[in-house]
């Protein structure tokens, strides 16, 4: 599943993880007040711009502080390009691989365009704050604020959210090819390994369908996996930041920086509840899967052979069928009213959260925006497992059946459930021979 796309898979994923560790780590502690002297956007015309003076008007000191964020910015992408491209010059190099440039670089690139993408989300966030504090002000008192002012805001918004599409497609569309890749990759590697694994229950299925199944729903969690992680290095500062305006918690008091510690206890509850309640569907979803092969198995041999796919046997099959699915229907019944009960609680957290703080009119309007929007970003990163569950169980399903496969591949014993299988299946044949004796 993964040596047949990446080098050495877990040794890349663990470098990749140190490696981006130690970026953050190094940018925030080291490299961040840097830019003024290592920065090449003097060559772009994008430079940091000296202080104004203290007596500086306010439009002044607001022309410099957006030109200084972006001379940041372009520093900022200047060294994220620069880490991105050792660490795939080091694997290219230290491991070559067939599909490397789309296994390391086409990563890479994912890894690169998530981050723009977030960073898009950041500055709508900012933008919530601007337009509804300009709201507050504009009904607060009237005829402060023009309709030119309300225009243009509203243009400022339509700009980033039309990159933010124009990115945002482009991007699923390159992470579909470089899915489509993997699964390249894995059909080949199977393929050429065939004469191990036909005898598995299902192979030709394995090979065509959960090939298939494992890149399409990879492609989901793995995006989602990668947008939440850097969503809490773009959004966890930020909350940071904004929670210094929130005080004090309902029933607990002062709390300093208490939205965070909110959202990170909300989401560890909402984790565990699930992990708990769903702990029985990735066996449930596994053992359906292999029900539903071996009824529709029976009735491919009964095309050929009259001995075959009789009514009890049938029969039995497909009472096996309907046991399971109904066991995975109650599981499920239970699973989703905790989880969609969790789920609609978390919406209203911010705002009971932000109770004491909004009734002692602390913060405006605009902060509340961007509190909560930023709140709900942290909580939903938190939340990964939570809002991928079902996802999750479906691709253990089949990361188990493709097991079977990397099993044959290394003359290894099945899993005991494919052992169960085949005996039932050898038994089978046996009968059949018994029936009509050659």
């Amino acid at each position: 599943m993964f040596h047949s796309f990446f080098p050495h898979p877990k040794l890349f994923l663990l470098s990749f993880v140190a490696w981006s560790l130690f970026a953050v780590l190094l940018w925030y502690f080291v490299m961040i007040d840097l830019g003024p002297s290592l920065s090449l956007g003097g060559l772009f015309g994008v430079n940091f711009p000296e202080a104004p003076g203290t007596d500086a008007t306010e439009a002044v000191q607001a022309t410099y502080q957006s030109a200084t964020d972006f001379a940041q910015n372009f520093w900022f992408y200047q060294y994220f390009v620069i880490f991105i491209a050792l660490f795939c010059g080091f694997w290219m190099k230290f491991s070559p691989h067939p599909w490397q440039r789309w296994s390391v670089l086409g990563s890479a690139l994912i890894f690169f365009v998530n981050w723009f993408l977030v960073q898009l989300d950041v500055m709508i966030n900012e933008w919530f704050g601007t337009f509804y504090d300009m709201i507050q002000n504009a009904l607060g008192s009237p005829n402060t604020v023009s309709e030119g002012e309300i225009y243009g805001n509203i243009a400022t918004f339509l700009q980033i959210a039309l990159v933010y599409v124009f990115v945002a497609t482009l991007f699923r569309f390159f992470v579909s090819h470089f899915i489509f890749r993997w699964r390249t990759a894995m059909n080949n590697y199977y393929m050429s390994m065939w004469p191990k694994v036909r005898h598995i229950e299902g192979a030709s299925q394995r090979v065509q369908e959960d090939t298939m199944r494992f890149a399409q729903i990879t492609e989901g969690l793995g995006v989602n996996l990668l947008d939440s992680v850097m969503t809490l290095i773009a959004f966890l500062p930020l909350l940071w930041a904004l929670s210094a305006n929130v005080t004090v918690l309902p029933l607990v008091g002062e709390v300093p920086q208490g939205l965070v510690f909110v959202a990170i206890l909300w989401s560890i509850i909402g984790t565990a509840l699930v992990a708990i309640v769903g702990i029985r569907l990735p066996g449930l979803e596994f053992r359906n899967q292999r029900v539903e092969a071996a009824y529709r198995k029976e009735l491919v041999y009964g095309e050929d052979n009259s001995d075959r796919a009789q009514p009890p046997t049938v029969r039995e099959l497909f009472e096996n069928v309907r046991k399971n699915y109904f066991r995975l229907y109650f599981n499920y019944l239970y699973f989703n009213v905790a989880r969609i009960f969790y789920l609609q609680i978390g919406n209203l957290v911010p705002y009971i959260a932000l109770a004491p703080t909004i009734a002692s009119g602390a913060i405006t309007l605009g902060a509340m925006q961007q509190i909560i929007r930023a709140f709900s970003r942290v909580e939903n990163s938190f939340q990964y497992l939570v809002n991928s569950w079902t996802t999750i169980v479906e691709l253990m399903s089949v990361y188990k059946r493709l097991q079977s496969f990397e099993a044959a591949i290394r003359e290894q014993d099945l899993p005991d459930i494919d052992k169960e299988w085949l005996s039932r299946e050898g038994l089978q044949m046996q009968e059949s021979e018994i029936k009509s004796p050659l």
